[in-house]
């Protein structure tokens, strides 16, 4: 049979929540879905092989960092994004706007784009939908993200209505200029990204604008960003209902993981974020008991595994102590160890998710692992 160049079944539902598989040409996506961020073409601390070793099928990289280093032609020049990284499995590529609102230096919006400056260098740099498109299409992307503006959940409703019916022309220019890659759109996929902040008619304009646009999965875009874990949860009771029940729901930078159980309960079924890796990175470990901080001295004697209940080859073979000690002496080992325990926890919530959707038990699974998770810690 002849791989679709994109398709998504569900198999089971469990109130909102469902579990199903996106088929692609370079692999199939169990979803509920997990992507580890490789922002600049690597996940931090991680071989690619070992990153598909602790269950993930997809990772994501990032427009705005690729194309300002080390650029998106040279990217293709050398085989594109999959073989520079050596990743054989689909990626998934932002389109850049959250960057260049968060990082750059003077930026300025208008209709066309983003002009903006380099927070590496202060080099002068465009990004409009067009060159969003190209350069996700150069990187060889296999979910292409619509370019859209991004403003913060305290902005005025007036510049929230602005920003939404700017992402949503936006939008729109993004699907003809993802239209005409050629070969690349015969084989890619292209995501678009629904705006209005907490405001469900501002979201419902917005839905309803990306369905008549038609795009072959929808993101929720605009949360994570500050608002906190209530208020977030109170726009995913309305927002993903407004989108195609029969497309793949995709919520942008998110997150913690009881924040990821909660959104999965409400409809989602992707997520992406930095935080299992950059927590790693500076000794907090998830565990399935809440996170720790492996910094704190009473874990200098600490003969345990970071998690008891975790079956991945960090807590089969070494302690707390130990990585204690590596974290204390800033050895890069006990960076790698803790990210790769932390990218385990989270492909094993989402493998846990999917078996409680398929077998109709998630209420009780999400109660069982709040009340554990929400104990402060394993200690």
């Amino acid at each position: 049979m002849t791989t679709p160049r994109f398709d998504f079944s569900i198999h089971a539902t469990d109130g909102k929540a469902r579990t199903g598989t996106i088929r692609m040409k370079r692999g199939e996506i169990r979803t509920p879905a997990f992507m580890p961020v490789g922002t600049a073409a690597t996940v931090k601390a991680m071989k690619p092989a070992d990153v598909r070793a602790t269950g993930a099928d997809i990772i994501l990289g990032n427009t705005y960092h690729l194309m300002l280093r080390p650029g998106a032609e040279r990217v293709a020049r050398l085989g594109g994004l999959h073989h520079f990284m050596r990743w054989d499995r689909p990626i998934l590529t932002d389109s850049g706007g959250y960057q260049v609102m968060s990082l750059s230096a003077l930026t300025k919006r208008s209709e066309e784009g983003v002009a903006f400056k380099s927070h590496l260098d202060g080099s002068a740099h465009m990004l409009s939908p067009e060159r969003s498109m190209e350069i996700q299409r150069l990187l060889g992307s296999d979910i292409v993200m619509a370019f859209d503006e991004l403003v913060p959940t305290t902005s005025t409703p007036q510049q929230q209505l602005e920003a939404m019916e700017r992402s949503m022309r936006w939008a729109k220019r993004s699907r003809a200029g993802f239209d005409a890659g050629g070969e690349h759109a015969e084989r890619a996929a292209l995501f678009g990204i629904q705006q209005g902040a907490l405001d469900e008619g501002l979201r419902r304009r917005s839905a309803d604008a990306l369905l008549d646009i038609g795009f072959d999965g929808y993101a929720v875009g605009g949360l994570a960003v500050g608002e906190g874990q209530e208020a977030m949860f109170a726009t995913l009771d309305f927002a993903p209902g407004q989108l195609d029940a029969a497309k793949p729901r995709y919520l942008m930078g998110v997150g913690k993981p009881d924040d990821i159980v909660g959104a999965v309960e409400r409809g989602i079924d992707m997520f992406d974020c930095v935080l299992p890796t950059r927590s790693g990175r500076n000794g907090q470990a998830f565990t399935r008991s809440g996170p720790i901080n492996l910094r704190n001295a009473k874990f200098g004697e600490d003969q345990k595994p970071l998690d008891e209940s975790c079956g991945c080859p960090v807590c089969a073979q070494f302690s707390r102590a130990y990585i204690h000690h590596l974290i204390r002496a800033g050895e890069i080992l006990g960076a790698m160890l803790m990210t790769e325990h932390n990218l385990s926890f989270y492909q094993a919530l989402m493998a846990d998710l999917r078996a409680a959707i398929g077998e109709g038990r998630l209420t009780a699974f999400a109660a069982e692992f709040r009340a554990k998770y929400y104990r402060g810690g394993a200690g």
